[in-house]
């Protein structure tokens, strides 16, 4: 049996599991007897193979009845080791004073941490109210069996979430810099200009594409969208990709393409942002076609009680102000803020998805003490 007051030591068990998206390998069984030991109830809910997709292992927890009910929400599944470790990256390997491991920052560790405070919370004292994780195992990929199929089986359920932390890497550099307590909005475009192919040396009889495309990428480029808000910082637009594949020189082609991302602070939203893009786009004019994907919108969590109980944890443990930000890219938060206030709050990012992803030992404890603390707040005040 695991010894869960020890943050580490669950940590480098559920490192062992090779969960690479959609893979559960193992880790939410550990996850789910750890919780069972600890009285919890564990609601495995599969999804993905009723659309024809791969089948996605999450898990739903609860241990008590009342209210609040108060959620900690994470993932388990990670992305691929990459080549280039200087430790095997599923070993879960102590080297000095970090713990290496994919998955170590992004987010098994933080998972840990919070069972270890559940653990230390319950051999303390009675408490009031429910605790309860919601732990998805398509975080890391395109995110449609996870987080946002379980809040949907939650509310089929009758089941309701007071408050939540996301336990998603938040500080840049040391443990209690920044809460996060909103995120951009994202945007995927995908331009195709039409045009009409022709002899290089009559340029007068064909419509070149590329010229088109380049001005309509100048007009959507050339002024910032805005200058931010009070929580967030400017929105930007970022070209990804260039597209003609021609490789004849003395032909204009048909067609060329082009792609680029959005992130958006809430001066927008994505339907807005696709209005002001079709306009900007047509003052060019000529033939395109135009696919719009939003991700997800711009979203924040007005600063309240849950953010100060978790500001004040943090001062407690690690002598920090932390900062209430919204950088960074998207995060489940987008779905739970439906349905509940939700921050995010977890290890430092600085090696999260890299070779050699480690966390510091220290701030796996502190990580824990925090997340004790707040449960202490919340559920005894």
């Amino acid at each position: 049996m695991i010894q869960l007051r020890d943050p580490l030591i669950l940590a480098q068990n559920l490192i062992r599991c090779r969960s690479v998206t959609p893979e559960n390998n193992g880790v939410l069984e550990i996850l789910e007897e750890a919780l069972i030991t600890l009285g919890f109830q564990c609601n495995r809910l599969n999804f993905g193979a009723d659309f024809g997709r791969s089948s996605i292992a999450n898990l739903y927890a609860r241990r008590g009845l009342g209210k609040p009910n108060f959620c900690f929400a994470g993932h388990t599944d990670v992305v691929p080791e990459g080549d280039g470790w200087t430790v095997p990256a599923f070993e879960g390997r102590v080297v000095g004073d970090y713990l290496y491991g994919r998955g170590a920052i992004d987010m098994k560790g933080a998972i840990a941490c919070f069972v270890s405070a559940v653990a230390r919370l319950l051999s303390e004292d009675t408490f009031i109210g429910s605790i309860s994780l919601l732990i998805t195992g398509d975080e890391e990929g395109c995110g449609l069996d996870g987080t946002i199929r379980a809040l949907d089986w939650l509310v089929e359920q009758e089941e309701k979430l007071d408050a939540c932390i996301l336990g998603e890497p938040t500080n840049p550099h040391h443990l209690g810099e920044m809460i996060k307590i909103g995120r951009r909005g994202s945007l995927n475009g995908h331009l195709r200009v039409l045009g009409t192919q022709g002899h290089v040396a009559y340029p007068h009889l064909v419509e070149n594409p590329i010229t088109r495309l380049l001005a309509m990428l100048q007009v959507i480029t050339s002024k910032p969208l805005d200058g931010g808000s009070t929580y967030f910082q400017p929105s930007t637009l970022v070209l990804t990709s260039i597209d003609v594949g021609n490789k004849i020189t003395n032909i204009t082609p048909s067609q060329a393409y082009a792609t680029f991302n959005i992130r958006f602070n809430n001066n927008h939203s994505g339907a807005s942002l696709e209005q002001w893009l079709r306009q900007s786009l047509n003052e060019v004019g000529g033939i395109y076609e135009l696919d719009i994907d939003i991700i997800g919108e711009s979203f924040i969590t007005t600063p309240g009680y849950l953010c100060e109980v978790l500001s004040k944890a943090i001062t407690k443990i690690t002598g920090r102000i932390p900062n209430l930000g919204t950088t960074g890219g998207i995060s489940d938060a987008r779905f739970i803020r439906k349905m509940c206030p939700v921050v995010e709050f977890g290890l430092v990012g600085q090696t999260m998805h890299q070779i050699n992803e480690r966390v510091l030992l220290t701030d796996l404890e502190d990580l824990t003490n925090i997340y004790l603390n707040v449960l202490n707040t919340i559920l005894r005040d």
